[in-house]
């Protein structure tokens, strides 16, 4: 049996925020050729550093049929509603229910392939059923799909950030294609074949502060929430320790509520944008739109680059 590595996949994105799915899956060699965020300030980002095909729309208002074809379908539909960052978690928020209009692009345009992220809470809200419907769902939509949680430290990103992946290839290509998801380059211990996590300190070494005249124009968005930073066993406030990669950067909150960012190494103040794009292996050069809090808000709701890369190569066809 050969296997052949696919690429240059026409990809349609879903929930795309400021595009750190997108961009990985690019430099995997996919071509992303339409793309939907309902946020602003996460679309003129996106335009500014990945592409203009993005359409700013609600997802309950886009034209089904006028989503160009395409071999997969890519989205992190919007987890706060699954979160256990989420303090008012319950199982009727209403973004719960957002993963219906992915079901329905399926079912009406039928790719190959889909690819979808979420929090690793999603599995047991409800008691586990919600999870069980939004399987059964896709699965009754014409494909097989499997399901893996994935800590984005195990590969390469100085962060821990559980989220699970579900992936889909079409019934009838069963036979000659399957996803194949990547294996752990890193882990909490060097052993022979893995490297030991990246700890946060070394991702932010060189980085100048940004409170000085270098910080302050060396790098794009390098500014930071003047939100205090008091030591306490809650989510947001626990000191950020140098040798062990990051906290899972945050989106918590919404359009009416604030963003808690990860306090610095240093314990004096909280990670600028810039620091936080770093944690989730933007480039240095992408820069993001908006206020404060939307700019933190759209890093921590990225699916991280490296990462996403490497899920954009477990497309293969087997002979």
């Amino acid at each position: 049996m050969t296997t052949n590595h696919l690429t240059g996949l026409k990809v349609a994105s879903l929930f795309t925020g400021a595009g750190g799915l997108d961009l990985g899956l690019i430099n995997a060699g996919q071509s992303v050729i339409w793309a939907n965020d309902n946020d602003m300030d996460s679309v003129l980002t996106y335009k500014k550093n990945i592409g203009t095909h993005i359409v700013a729309s609600n997802i309950e208002e886009v034209d089904i049929s006028a989503i160009p074809d395409h071999d997969l379908i890519v989205g992190g539909f919007p987890c706060q509603g699954f979160s256990r960052a989420n303090i008012n978690r319950i199982e009727r928020d209403n973004r719960n229910s957002l993963y219906i209009y992915v079901v329905k692009i399926l079912l009406k345009k039928q790719p190959p392939f889909f690819l979808l992220e979420n929090v690793a809470g999603i599995k047991s809200l409800n008691g586990g059923d919600d999870f069980k419907n939004i399987l059964k769902a896709l699965e009754d939509s014409g494909y097989t799909v499997k399901h893996k949680i994935l800590n984005a430290a195990d590969y390469g990103v100085p962060q821990n950030r559980r989220r699970i992946i579900l992936t889909g290839v079409r019934n009838d290509l069963n036979d000659g294609y399957e996803y194949r998801y990547p294996s752990p380059t890193h882990a909490k211990e060097r052993t022979k074949d893995l490297e030991k996590w990246i700890p946060i300190g070394r991702a932010l070494s060189g980085i100048p502060e940004p409170d000085t005249l270098q910080g302050a124009t060396s790098l794009p968005n390098h500014i930071h929430s003047a939100y205090k930073v008091v030591p306490r066993d809650f989510t947001g406030h626990r000191l950020t320790d140098p040798e062990k990669p990051s906290p899972t950067i945050l989106a918590r909150g919404n359009a009416k509520g604030g963003v808690c960012a990860i306090p610095h190494p240093n314990g004096s103040r909280r990670l600028t944008v810039r620091e936080s794009a770093l944690v989730q292996t933007f480039p240095l050069d992408f820069t993001f739109h908006g206020k404060l809090g939307s700019m933190y808000r759209q890093v921590g709701n990225a699916v991280p680059v490296k990462l996403a890369e490497l899920l954009g190569k477990g497309f293969f066809e087997v002979k």
